[in-house]
């Protein structure tokens, strides 16, 4: 295993990534690469890890989906009493992670994160597909359960319970958006001399400097 592991490497050569070409604002060039990433056909190109970190200084991760973006932010929707919102709740800090390994690029996001209004929550709730609604409502996320009847058994009773009415939104589900305040690009280049542009947010407006791979 460890000789396996030693000898798994790529030499990535797909693209570059230059200050000449960098889109002055980093919303315009992630929507650039974000498209890229959609017209390739990448299985779920809008699945990020979320990081989060608890009471005790503890990371924690996972992958959300992205389901907003726009001037504003990265918007993604959960459960608030879930762990990454019990999380969010005590430290309003986070970061995304994006990997788009067939075009052989990451994009890393940090910053602050505050709930969505209840009408955004609302409009995208409306939405969603009807079971996925009913299982917002059946799922205590995070939380142990004795097993996988208690959640079918849940949406078998709520199934029957919104067959011919709309199904609310939970007051406890919702959307978080990310207000970045460091945007960091990566492009994989040969030989690890990898392209690092990041975008840097200050009282003016953006600033972009390249890392060292």
């Amino acid at each position: 295993m460890k000789k396996n592991l030693a000898n798994l490497r790529q030499d990535y050569a797909a693209a570059t990534f230059d200050e000449e070409v960098a889109h002055p604002h980093p919303f315009s060039q992630f929507s650039l690469w974000f498209d890229q990433a959609i017209a390739s056909n990448l299985l779920e190109p809008n699945a990020m890890v979320l990081s989060t970190v608890d009471q005790q200084g503890k990371p924690h991760a996972r992958v959300v989906l992205l389901k907003a973006l726009d001037e504003s932010g990265f918007v993604f929707y959960t459960n608030y009493d879930s762990h990454k919102g019990q999380q969010l709740q005590a430290n309003p800090y986070a970061s995304l992670v994006f990997l788009w390994l067939d075009l052989q690029r990451q994009v890393r996001v940090e910053g602050s994160v505050e709930k969505v209004s209840p009408q955004e929550s609302d409009d995208y709730f409306s939405l969603r597909p009807k079971s996925s609604q009913i299982g917002a409502h059946v799922s205590p996320q995070s939380q142990v359960i004795p097993g996988r009847s208690f959640l079918e058994q849940r949406y078998k009773a709520l199934e029957k319970e919104f067959a011919h009415t709309e199904v609310p939104r939970p007051e406890n589900w919702g959307g978080y958006r990310l207000i970045p305040e460091r945007i960091e690009f990566w492009q994989g280049r040969q030989s690890r001399l990898h392209d690092r542009l990041v975008y840097e947010k200050n009282s003016e407006g953006w600033t972009i400097k390249r890392l060292a791979p």
